[in-house]
């Protein structure tokens, strides 16, 4: 077999896949991914993950003792999706193409999932619509195989499981006019349904609008999943979380809406 000569230039897989982690890089500020193959001891999608997801569970656990089961479960599940979900959608609407999320190995550090490693090939491209189509049919089919590592592990209940899912989406729709600026909200509803459908999710959670006393028009997550932080920090509600009252969840949700404006 021919060793490749890299004093000459990549092929345009890797050109591509260069191009896509600069971006990611770029645009969050905090996603950190490499070219290559898993290294030992990480995640690797369709691999035996069972030590990996053993190890981090009992991190989990060793710091949070008093937190229980549920909620080291949940974060195994929101660990090992937040890198992909965020590939898939600076994939589609940022980079303009899709590299395959079923290649994607993540590295643990201490209780938490940092770290990508990506091999080049070919990556899809589409129009929006249709990419968005891809992208979430592949995303779905990625967290469905992590709900069933896990499960393997330790219980997790489904119907919860895809709530947070939903909820990891909602976020990224969220950001979608800070990644691409211009965006009408009236977009960006759109586009979030596009994604909820094509993981089928709808029904699991929303986008909603709400307006504000000076007449702008903010859009906020409506969630019907919660991570069950509140069991590692004891009467602690993220200011989205359906436990609460509608209305401290939304005057809550006003205020980081307006605060956010305003910085």
């Amino acid at each position: 077999m021919a060793t490749r000569n890299f004093l000459f230039g990549l092929d345009n897989d890797d050109v591509a896949l260069t191009r896509f982690l600069e971006t990611t890089a770029r645009v969050t500020g905090f996603l950190k991914g490499a070219p290559g193959e898993a290294l030992p001891g990480w995640h690797v999608p369709g691999g035996d993950n069972e030590h990996f997801l053993r190890e981090l569970y009992r991190r989990l656990e060793a710091t949070y003792p008093a937190a229980g089961q549920p909620f080291y479960a949940v974060r195994l599940l929101t660990n090992l999706f937040w890198q992909p979900a965020y590939i898939a959608v600076i994939g589609t609407h940022v980079h303009g193409a899709l590299p395959r999320l079923s290649s994607v190995s993540q590295q643990a550090k201490g209780i938490d999932v940092s770290g990508f490693r990506l091999p080049a090939g070919p990556q899809q491209k589409a129009d929006l619509d249709t990419l968005i189509f891809r992208a979430g049919t592949d995303l779905r089919a990625f967290a469905d195989a992590l709900l069933v590592e896990i499960s393997a592990v330790t219980k997790l209940r489904r119907v919860p499981a895809l709530r947070l899912v939903t909820d990891r989406m909602l976020g990224l729709m969220l950001r979608l006019r800070d990644y691409v600026p211009g965006m009408t909200i009236e977009e960006q509803r759109r586009l979030c349904g596009l994604w909820l459908s094509a993981m089928d999710l709808v029904g699991q959670g929303d986008l909603e609008t709400l307006d504000l006393a000076d007449g702008r028009q903010v859009l906020i997550s409506a969630r019907k999943g919660c991570c069950l932080d509140y069991l590692a920090f004891p009467d602690v509600y993220c200011s989205s979380c359906p436990k609460q009252d509608d209305n401290v969840r939304l005057t809550r949700q006003r205020d980081d809406a307006l605060a956010e404006l305003d910085a």
